[in-house]
């Protein structure tokens, strides 16, 4: 309805209906994310549960961790972070590794990405493009405008949820996070080693060394800004059409067996719920993203193959095998993570990296990388990724 100024921008598809006023009112003023519906879908996904609150059997939470596991992960820890620090000849910081239920892995992803998220729920938010004098066109828009920031709670929390499932620590997703942290996720570590007849203390000081390499990677303040700064720049260049929002609405087809259901399976999406148009910028810092998450990845694995040939053996070639495999599987979630937040991960990301990192090993030995650690300058482009050489004769100022 109009404002006093005869402005409709702020109409209500609700007023005059009690039930749905209600909802409405629930629904205002919760910004562009609603982070109570973020919450709720991160924890249940992580449990496994599937549709929306209310509807089936209840998520069955996973029971807490034994603080003897913590107890070990600490011990193991010292082994492996002295390792990871000769081996990349930089500080490790002295996080001291904690333990996390995929549920509490997900809590705890959501809320050190809130910024990010938060900026993203603004780029991808409807707009306010005047709906026109149609009733209906103006109902619907009101109405996309005020279900919007609940929907993309509930696509976020389900990404981080989804991802919690799999996830052994933290740098499974390589974005710096503003705190550096160390968690583990046993049951997952347990669970993927008994699957493959992995030892399990020689499967926890893999993953230990991998999120060592990570944070030490990260702790890297200019190449963590860079790559902060990249995926904060593209989840804030969406270009969201809000017309697609409202055909969205207008077609969708419930299950009236379950209507909830249906409805959180169709705006699942949210580049279907919102819209959402890749903008020129977002395809112009393509590569660039692309070369610095490949970077990432391609540092992070050979650190981890180098420490755990120390303090493994000959059984850490089969525990980088069972990972890559396991890698290389294309989920949703790893879909998601790409249109959301510009990440892809996988098989080619995981060969590009190891390419480049392999090359400049092969060509200046095991320091070759120092120069990444400790120039800002030194940050791959996307065509040093694949010609390793350039890249080493543009840091050192010699020839390939």
């Amino acid at each position: 309805m109009a404002d006093e100024d005869g402005d409709d921008a702020d109409i209500n598809p609700f007023d005059g209906f009690p039930m749905f006023g209600d909802i409405s009112r629930m629904l205002s003023g919760q910004g562009p994310l609603n982070w109570d519906a973020a919450r709720q879908f991160a924890i249940m996904s992580a449990s496994g549960a599937d549709g929306i609150a209310g509807a089936g059997s209840p998520p069955t939470a996973s029971p807490n961790i034994d603080p003897a596991v913590r107890i070990k992960y600490g011990e193991l820890a010292n082994i492996a972070r002295l390792h990871v620090a000769d081996v990349m000849d930089i500080d490790v910081p002295g996080v001291e590794p904690s333990v996390a239920t995929p549920e509490q892995w997900a809590a705890q992803t959501l809320e050190a990405y809130r910024p990010l998220f938060t900026e993203l729920a603004s780029s991808l938010g409807p707009g306010d493009d005047d709906p026109g004098s149609d009733p209906m066109a103006q109902m619907m828009a009101g109405l996309a405008k005020m279900m919007a920031p609940a929907m993309l709670g509930m696509a976020v929390g389900s990404m981080v949820g989804n991802l919690a499932r799999g996830a052994f620590g933290v740098y499974d997703l390589p974005i710096p996070r503003a705190t550096p942290t160390l968690v583990m996720v046993p049951p997952t570590i347990d669970i993927f080693a008994a699957e493959w007849e992995i030892d399990l203390d020689e499967m926890r000081l893999w993953v230990l060394a991998h999120e060592l390499a990570g944070l030490a990677l990260f702790s890297v303040s200019h190449f963590a800004d860079h790559l902060r700064g990249l995926v904060q720049r593209h989840v804030g260049a969406f270009e969201p059409d809000p017309s697609a929002v409202t055909e969205k609405l207008s077609t969708m087809e419930t299950d009236q067996s379950d209507p909830l259901a249906a409805m959180q399976q169709a705006l699942g999406d949210p580049e279907v719920l919102l819209g959402a148009v890749r903008s020129d910028e977002q395809l112009e810092m393509e590569p660039v993203l692309d070369a610095a998450v490949a970077t990432a990845i391609g540092v992070i694995d050979w650190v981890v193959d180098a420490v755990a040939v120390r303090i493994i053996g000959g059984n850490a070639l089969q525990i980088a095998e069972a990972v890559r495999r396991r890698r290389a599987e294309t989920s949703p979630e790893d879909l998601f993570v790409e249109r959301l937040l510009g990440i892809r991960l996988g098989a080619e990301q995981t060969a590009r990296g190891k390419t480049f990192v392999q090359g400049v090993v092969d060509r200046a030995g095991e320091t070759g990388l120092a120069p990444l650690f400790r120039d800002p300058e030194a940050i791959p482009t996307p065509n040093e990724i694949e010609a390793p050489g350039l890249w080493l004769a543009r840091v050192e100022g010699g020839d390939a």
